[in-house]
């Protein structure tokens, strides 16, 4: 595994180049569309975000203090805004208990100590949290979700029934503990989810791994 894992990247790397995660202008707004992505697609997500940013209101202190009805109407396209506004609310109101609205504190928090509050909060799971961990506090956490699964089950790496933590752990024990390349990896799977590792009709004949060692 620690000879496959690195192998895969670099041949990811070299057929599909850098691909600039996580598209955002701010660490908050990365925390923010971690939490609305749950369940929807990114392009939902971006609908969303724009309309925060249109009213500026895209900051922890103008989101905490919306109103939810409010908040709940403005993250419509995000799919389930209701019980979004209720986690975004939660969530500030975490920052703020915890860090007192400053995430540059929370950035100095040691990472497991930070993942474990997380997960405290109602409504964050552990591909939410592990996405603000590795995109907007820069810490070498690896983000599993459906794709990296998909990806690793169709090559054989990884049992049907794998879980979170133990599929995490495959790049945690496999690979350097470096955020660049977490971030970089992570993004290259879904790259390759989307277009060729697709969940009905792959197209696995063309596959930049198709040939990859197992």
């Amino acid at each position: 595994m620690k000879t496959v894992l690195p192998g895969i990247y670099r041949r990811l790397h070299g057929y599909f180049g850098p691909q600039h995660w996580w598209p955002a202008e701010t660490p908050f707004e990365v925390m923010v569309g971690a939490i609305l992505t749950q369940n929807t697609s990114w392009q939902n997500v971006e609908k969303a975000i724009s309309n925060l940013k249109k009213k500026k209101l895209l900051s922890l202190r103008a989101l905490h203090a919306l109103p939810l009805a409010k908040l709940a109407q403005l993250i419509r396209p995000a799919g389930y805004y209701n019980v979004k506004a209720a986690r975004l609310r939660a969530f500030t109101d975490f920052l703020f208990s915890a860090y007192k609205g400053s995430l540059s504190r929370m950035r100095c928090r040691k990472t497991a100590i930070l993942r474990r509050e997380l997960l405290s909060v109602k409504g964050i799971g552990e591909e939410t949290a592990d996405s603000i961990l590795l995109y907007a506090l820069e810490k070498p956490v690896f983000v599993v979700d459906a794709y990296t699964k998909r990806v690793l089950l169709r090559h054989g790496l990884i049992r049907k029934d794998a879980g979170y933590a133990e599929t995490q752990a495959l790049f945690m024990s496999g690979l350097k503990k470096n955020t660049r390349l977490f971030n970089e990896y992570h993004a290259l799977l879904v790259r390759l989810a989307k277009e060729f590792c697709r969940k009905r009709l792959p197209r696995c004949g063309l596959c930049p791994l198709r040939d990859i060692p197992r």
